[in-house]
């Protein structure tokens, strides 16, 4: 990996920090070769503080230490995205993030899917929509529709057409957040689930 810190007469590049998990951006910080170097060793991010005007590990007074995962250089060789594993809140005020964000799993427009869900489930018009009728009638109609979705999902992961096969999954995932909903779950407890089994 090489990294120009030629390019800033302080001899500083930009570090953004990234939950390695959530994907979810922490903070931005600077290092410069040494502190690179010494989140490299130690692997505990490393900055160099600008206003302490030295090396400065992230948690070396919290406990709150940001457990080095990968970095990454860009295409300019002047920025480095660091992945984390946090340990506690990144912001000194406490938040997961120095953009007072919670820092929970983001699973991108599936997570968006989810929120929908919701809000058709819980609407005052709640009558017209497709989700909140499925919630009326109940969870073992959900739970049938599940079983349905997934018995169309093998049929067509058997034949040669990616295409339906493709669309009864999309099928299958939207019934089965469905239902997990109405269990009162989310994709979140089933992440919590699957990493406790991670040997």
């Amino acid at each position: 990996m090489t990294v120009d810190f030629n390019k800033n007469a302080d001899g500083l590049v930009p570090a953004i920090i990234q939950d390695a998990k959530t994907k979810n951006v922490l903070m931005l910080g600077y290092m410069n070769e040494e502190a690179l170097k010494k989140t490299q060793e130690t692997e505990k991010v490393t900055f160099y503080s600008r206003s302490k005007q030295r090396l400065w590990t992230k948690g070396e007074e919290s406990g709150n230490f940001l457990n080095l995962i990968d970095i990454k250089v860009d295409c300019d060789n002047d920025t480095l995205l660091v992945y984390v594993e946090p340990v506690g809140p990144t912001c000194h005020t406490g938040s997961d993030t120095c953009w007072n964000e919670n820092n929970t799993s983001n699973f991108g427009f599936i997570s968006e899917l989810e929120r929908v869900i919701e809000q058709r489930r819980t609407a005052s018009d709640a009558s017209k929509s497709y989700v909140a009728s499925l919630f009326e009638k109940g969870i073992n109609n959900i739970a049938q529709k599940v079983g349905e979705e997934a018995v169309e999902t093998v049929i067509e992961a058997k034949d040669d057409n990616d295409d339906l096969f493709l669309y009864e999954s999309a099928d299958l995932l939207f019934h089965y957040l469905i239902l997990l909903q109405a269990k009162g779950f989310t994709l979140k407890d089933i992440e919590k689930e699957l990493q406790k089994r991670h040997k």
